[in-house]
């Protein structure tokens, strides 16, 4: 577009509006790795993930630090005592369900073309010439285009929208997951056949995190995300950072340790010390909120903490 043109009508070009910046975190790379499309990479990543965080906390659980004991959920000793399954057999689950998973993503994850980030600029710069017209006047809007237009549309393509995208994946997934959750919990059939396996962990570790029935693991782990995904409108990228967070956050919710230095237990209070509440016999039917926000279980007045068990504790005793 002639710059003299944009200079006396900015409010009717839309490419006037288009920056030919982009943010630190874009590649024009068609492909991060050389080695192998997105989509693959993509499901590289999560595995990779899941197992290099859970071989920390493995690590850490047989290591035994003393300076780490006082961040410790359970003593070492419960693990072997309470739990009903031996870690081999959670390995060979685990591994089941993320060949599934890894099966449905190259089925679903598609190598998506390009957009053009051009003309999708101008698309947004079209609205926005459209909204501040009928807003200010022509006038006024012209002179507020010329010098907010082009920093406006490029705030709100490369950074409010990926963010709505994001924050309303992991709504979405927190919604699925919840709900899901509880009904599992509240129907006797679902829980004694499936969701059952799960909680044959009754003292959590990292790499149990996707101890699941493969039902399960299936309908709660991978649907949800992939739906997640389509309806937020996530490029491939987009979803490697959705799933990896999902799948490091999971990991660490069932790592049986409080750890305050932690960056993915100060996101929230879900964290592990939340979730296992809901693995001991007090919280069964607590704190089904996973695996970002606890939002829904305050909403729904399921949310159980250490404080709400010390309660029930002194009243107990005070019954006695």
């Amino acid at each position: 577009m002639n710059n003299t043109a944009c200079a006396v009508a900015y409010d009717s070009y839309p490419e006037c509006l288009v920056s030919s910046n982009t943010p630190f975190y874009y590649s024009h790379k068609p492909n991060l790795s050389s080695y192998m499309s997105d989509q693959q990479l993509t499901l590289a990543v999560i595995f990779v993930a899941y197992w290099a965080l859970s071989l920390i906390f493995h690590h850490l659980d047989v290591a035994q630090y003393k300076w780490m004991e006082k961040y410790r959920i359970h003593e070492s000793a419960e693990v072997q005592a309470k739990n009903l399954v031996s870690r081999w057999q959670v390995v060979v689950a685990v591994l089941f369900q993320q060949a599934i998973q890894t099966a449905l993503g190259l089925w679903w994850i598609e190598d998506k073309v390009s957009p053009n980030h051009g003309k999708e600029m101008q698309r947004i710069g079209g609205v926005l010439q459209f909204v501040l017209k009928n807003l200010t006047g022509r006038q006024t809007s012209a002179a507020l285009l010329e010098a907010y237009g082009p920093a406006c549309v490029y705030i709100i393509y490369w950074w409010a929208i990926p963010t709505a995208q994001f924050l309303g994946a992991i709504f979405f997934v927190d919604t699925w997951q919840y709900f899901l959750h509880r009904a599992m919990h509240l129907n006797k059939w679902l829980y004694k056949n499936v969701h059952s396996w799960h909680h044959r962990l009754y003292v959590p570790y990292a790499y149990g995190a996707l101890y699941n029935h493969p039902v399960e693991g299936f309908l709660l782990d991978s649907l949800g995300s992939v739906i997640a995904e389509a309806l937020t409108g996530m490029s491939v990228r987009q979803a490697m950072l959705l799933f990896t967070i999902s799948t490091l956050k999971t990991v660490d919710d069932h790592c049986g340790y409080k750890l305050p230095f932690d960056p993915l237990q100060l996101m929230s209070s879900n964290n592990a010390d939340y979730h296992d509440i809901h693995h001991q016999v007090i919280g069964i039917k607590s704190n089904f909120a996973q695996p970002f926000f606890v939002h829904w279980d305050y909403w729904l007045n399921t949310r159980m903490t250490r404080e709400d068990i010390a309660r029930r504790k002194a009243k107990s005793s005070k019954s006695l």
